[in-house]
């Protein structure tokens, strides 16, 4: 098949490289010329600076053949004529904090396509063509989108809701092989190219493939990420809280002990300083947004997200509360920058409010590393004498007083050895993510004093 991507972000462009690699003929339009011109370069360790996501460079190298990157609109208009299918991936952030969408990306990217719709095949538009919502929109907008096209004058056109459950760090593994597939339509037509665009998926016995009416996929995404959402908050605000209160209790054994109960599950059972990135809070937020503004309520959904900040909050109000510390002229070495591991993306990241709030306490200095982000965190903080960025986790914690773990990235473990056997000062460790939690004891013998999330505070032996 003949497809379009609008938007070359996380999700279309993962999605695409997978259309691609399904033998597709594939064309990704953005406006971000710098992106499209490093995501077309071929090069693998290029196109993973620009997005970086397992497996996603080798997957578009290749896929070199079956898809191309532009931000020449006149060759989307050219594809226009042809093309069986345009996914719409625009961003959609949340305006301030207030839950609505910002859907100002997704409508200015409809309205122009529509009017190039409406003239394809010299006007007599003769080719029947599915645009399929990607982006996580309200609920509703396949309707929205559908009027504003019907007043733009399309003809012969279905659209789709086909929501995305990519996971970040995981998006091309979850995109090749995904355990469900969820597509909304109004006709069966739409449902007939839908089976097409996903052959792969569509008779594969280990993939769900689940075709609904339009507004339950919408709200598919917004409900399953609110789930999602609300089984981290209980996590961390309710057991690691415990494990924080009462000496002589383990977060890890208690996860072995509530795991076995096939009832509770094993996802998201793991303690940190904060659920970020670009999914769980925007949805969540805009889900409640949505529910007020039809009369209803959305009191648990706010208190989930009240429980997320709270949750990072308490984590460093901790040195001045427990470790009787003043954080003023410290050195801190903030070890992760991105939100999760295996991932470059900053969205909602713990270390953008972490670096705020240590300019608010007037710290000395910032020492800052992260293996695929900094780049990115460098736009928001750019280097300076207070602001200094390091390649090695190490290099940044060696002249460190407090050394903050925000990031999950598993050679963030091997951090205990090296300061035990080479540090002769002892910084305080406040472990964020638990990342350290397999030398506890040995650091503690060693002297290091240590806040980590779902552990008491945890005075080192002098």
């Amino acid at each position: 098949m003949k497809i379009l991507y609008l938007g070359a972000g996380f999700v279309g462009t993962c999605s695409a490289a997978v259309s691609a690699n399904s033998g597709h003929e594939t064309i990704v339009y953005d406006v971000d010329e710098r992106k499209i011109k490093m995501l077309s370069s071929g090069d693998r360790d290029v196109i993973e600076t620009c997005l970086y996501e397992k497996g996603l460079g080798d997957l578009l190298v290749r896929s070199i053949n079956f898809i191309s990157f532009t931000n020449d609109y006149g060759k989307v208009e050219n594809f226009l004529n042809e093309c069986d299918a345009v996914f719409m991936c625009l961003p959609t952030p949340e305006i301030g904090e207030t839950g609505e969408s910002d859907l100002s990306f997704y409508f200015s990217a409809a309205e122009k396509l529509a009017q190039s719709l409406a003239v394809r095949n010299g006007g007599a538009q003769e080719k029947y063509i599915t645009i399929i919502n990607k982006s996580t929109v309200p609920i509703g907008m396949t309707e929205k989108t559908r009027a504003l096209f019907d007043k733009t004058g399309v003809k012969n056109y279905g659209v789709v809701s086909n929501p995305e459950f990519l996971v970040g760090g995981k998006a091309v593994e979850g995109a090749i092989k995904p355990d469900r597939v969820v597509v909304g339509a109004s006709n069966a037509r739409d449902f007939e190219i839908m089976r097409q665009v996903y052959q792969r998926f569509s008779d594969a016995p280990e993939v769900k493939y689940i075709e609904a009416a339009p507004p339950e996929a919408e709200a598919s995404k917004l409900l399953a990420n609110f789930y999602l959402f609300a089984k981290l908050a209980i996590c961390f605000d309710v057991i690691g809280r415990a494990c924080e209160a009462y000496p002589g209790m383990q977060f890890e054994n208690l996860r072995r002990i509530l795991t076995s109960d096939k009832r509770i599950g094993s996802w998201g059972f793991y303690n940190s300083l904060y659920a970020g990135g670009s999914c769980l809070i925007k949805d969540a937020r805009s889900l409640s947004h949505q529910l007020q503004t039809v009369g209803k309520s959305a009191d648990l959904i706010d208190e989930v997200y009240t429980a997320n900040r709270r949750q990072l909050e308490l984590f460093l109000s901790r040195f001045e509360n427990e470790a009787n510390g003043n954080w003023a002229g410290k050195k801190i070495a903030l070890i992760g920058l991105s939100f999760k591991r295996d991932t470059n993306d900053t969205r909602n990241s713990p270390a953008i409010d972490i670096s705020r709030f240590l300019l608010e306490k007037q710290v000395g200095e910032i020492r800052l590393c992260d293996p695929a982000a900094s780049t990115d965190f460098k736009r928001l903080f750019p280097e300076s004498k207070q602001f200094v960025y390091f390649a090695h986790e190490f290099e940044a914690a060696k002249d460190a007083d407090i050394i903050i773990v925000a990031t999950d990235w598993p050679q963030f473990r091997g951090l205990a050895d090296s300061i035990i056997t080479e540090l002769k000062h002892k910084p305080l460790i406040m472990d964020g993510r638990r990342i350290l939690q397999h030398r506890y004891n040995d650091l503690q013998k060693a002297g290091f004093d240590i806040i980590a999330v779902g552990s008491p505070f945890i005075k080192g032996k002098k």
